[in-house]
């Protein structure tokens, strides 16, 4: 059995699952990404459950996917291997977060780097504290375009993502509340838990099944836009930057001094 990466606190109508691996700043093994969608099945079935809560054990809420295991497992496979798994467990992942019939909230501090930024916006609502900021360096580390789920536009509007995007520069917590992408913003930490479960527990009141109908037509008036269609077009696009001469180079300069990018970008410590 592989190490338990997800654990799961049950409080009241409000599920909350933790990323556990507060060591590796919450980076998203397979393993990890596998438990959190059998945890989140198993939210799904349990009639107690009325919102889920998703949060990072530690200092920060998620550096992204595990960067070093893909370098050690999947650093020289096909085409076709990549597109299978990047397929399950980024992009299909992702979207039965999206899907998920009840309410669901991503508790955010210190780093949401790349695959942690598309996680937290795959819930419906985030509430993040002060020393929360944001980041998507993928382009400029590695040369390919963006993560799996350009979810980018759709949260922080076209042009703030295309500036997110092109620079691959940090967005502060208090800049993404003002776009909007975040829902609520506390000054600390400590106070991060409380106002997170107050807002859920809040909700949890409601009747259940009216709050699955309500999401479903939120959900349904962007996607009647082309969200789903734009999440899935970007996808393929990001397979063949893995196929690309830039992403080529960097793998052959040295992955690692990507890695090494995208760790600097998850440094709370150096956050503006």
């Amino acid at each position: 059995m592989s190490e338990q990466q997800i654990t799961v606190e049950r409080i009241g109508g409000v599920t909350r699952l933790w990323l556990d691996r507060a060591s590796a700043r919450n980076a998203q093994s397979w393993q990890m990404l596998d438990q959190l969608d059998e945890a989140l099945a198993a939210a799904r079935r349990d009639p107690e459950t009325c919102v889920v809560v998703l949060a990072g054990r530690g200092d920060h809420f998620s550096a992204g996917h595990d960067l070093k295991q893909a370098q050690a497992e999947r650093s020289n496979i096909s085409v076709e291997k990549r597109w299978e798994f990047e397929t399950e467990r980024y992009f299909e992942y992702c979207m039965r977060v999206w899907d998920f019939p009840k309410p669901t909230i991503a508790q955010v501090q210190g780093a949401c780097v790349a695959g942690g930024f598309m996680l937290a916006n795959m819930c419906d609502l985030i509430v993040a504290s002060e020393d929360a900021f944001f980041s998507d360096p993928v382009a400029h580390a590695f040369g390919a375009a963006a993560t799996e789920v350009l979810i980018h536009p759709w949260v922080l509007g076209l042009r703030h993502a295309k500036q997110f995007l092109f620079t691959g520069e940090r967005m502060p917590a208090r800049r993404a509340y003002e776009l909007g992408m975040i829902n609520k913003l506390v000054g600390t930490r400590e106070e991060l838990d409380a106002a997170t479960m107050a807002l859920a527990g809040h909700i949890a009141k409601a009747p259940p099944f009216a709050m699955q109908m309500v999401k479903k037509s939120l959900n349904r008036s962007v996607e009647v836009q082309g969200i789903k269609s734009a999440l899935s077009a970007h996808f393929d696009l990001h397979q063949l930057g893995h196929v690309t001469d830039e992403f080529r180079k960097v793998n052959e300069s040295g992955i690692a001094d990507g890695i090494k990018k995208v760790a600097a970008a998850g440094k709370a410590d150096q956050a503006t």
